[in-house]
């Protein structure tokens, strides 16, 4: 039985929460963020009658995500940056500093480093699974975490003692 747009439309309700959260913890803002969970979701619903034969569309569609930041990144248009006033918002659990700090370093790093320490660390996806994501070998795979890490490090400098003891 092939997929209905009904189907799109409850599998994009339940996604869309985990799909912005990587994509936040990727872009580092919200418009961005905003902007790339729509891509991934205009490209799933575009490949949506053909996925019959997806195993796991939730996965496909997190693979979608990561591999249009990447591209995004390479566009000269990322630079854009919004302009309009911040709205309120309710007070999300979690320290703030830290999830500044942590944002502020992750935007340091090249862009596949940020994907790869993403889904490795906030995903909890496995090395294989980031492999098959990014279309990799597992050992370099392993490599760049190791080597992103050091340089997240270096970017947090004295703040890592600090965030490590909270």
């Amino acid at each position: 039985m092939r997929p209905t747009t009904d189907d799109f439309e409850e599998f994009a309700r339940a996604r869309t929460p985990y799909l912005y959260r990587t994509a936040w913890l990727l872009a580092g803002d919200r418009h961005h963020a905003e902007d790339l969970v729509q891509e991934t979701l205009a490209k799933m619903f575009r490949a949506w009658p053909g996925l019959e034969r997806i195993d796991n569309p939730a996965a496909y569609a997190q693979t979608v995500l990561t591999r249009t930041y990447i591209s995004q990144r390479r566009r000269r248009s990322w630079t854009e940056t919004p302009v309009s006033a911040t709205p309120e918002r309710a007070d999300r659990p979690g320290d703030p500093e830290l999830r500044l700090s942590l944002q502020k370093a992750l935007a340091e790093l090249a862009p596949l480093d940020r994907a790869v320490l993403v889904l490795r660390f906030f995903e909890d996806r496995s090395v294989e699974q980031v492999a098959l994501d990014l279309g990799k070998k597992p050992g370099a795979i392993r490599t760049r975490t190791s080597r992103a890490l050091d340089r997240l490090r270096t970017v947090l400098g004295d703040d890592a003692v600090h965030l490590i003891a909270l």
